[in-house]
């Protein structure tokens, strides 16, 4: 049954069977998927310095954004790196994909590896967004999310997977 729908996301209470049979009632919140960019050239990454309104505050992330009708993850992945840092990939390298919260939400944050970057001439930031494109070195990146200056989950998963090697090939 659905509870809500907004622009960016819908509500619905649906009922779930557990592994042991038994069924269950939960809420679950459905946002849509979304992608998350790790754009690098070597050890130089290319993270946005973004202000976010919820928690009153600048911080520092790799470019996302959400997918839009129509959009394959890869898709919406070379547009949102256009749209936050100004920059194309010549590259691009899916690195799999994480769940945000899965206790409430099926949202998915599809990962991707951006390399060989060049600048674009189809940059146009979203108006509602405030973002500064910097660049950092991972050992600056791992002291920042050591330190706190990193606080962003998907950005500290992405940087994470990377460090792992994980990729599709």
């Amino acid at each position: 049954m659905e509870l809500y729908r907004g622009r960016r996301l819908w509500v619905e209470k649906k009922l779930f069977q557990l592994p042991d049979g038994q069924e269950k009632e939960a809420v679950v919140v459905h946002p849509g998927d979304a992608v998350v960019i790790l754009p690098h050239e070597g050890d130089e990454f290319l993270f946005i310095k973004q202000w976010r309104s919820p928690i009153g505050s600048y911080i520092f992330e790799a470019p996302a954004g959400t997918m839009e009708e129509g959009e394959d993850p890869m898709q919406t992945a070379e547009r949102e790196l256009i749209e936050e840092t100004g920059m194309a990939a010549g590259s691009m390298t899916a690195l799999g994909y994480i769940y945000t919260t899965p206790g409430f939400t099926d949202e998915r944050l599809w990962l991707f590896e951006a390399t060989d970057l060049v600048p674009s001439r189809e940059y146009s930031p979203d108006e509602d967004e405030v973002i500064e494109p910097v660049r950092f070195t991972s050992p600056q990146i791992r002291d920042m999310i050591r330190s706190g200056q990193i606080v962003d989950a998907k950005t500290i998963c992405i940087f994470y997977r990377w460090m792992c090697g994980c990729s599709d090939e």
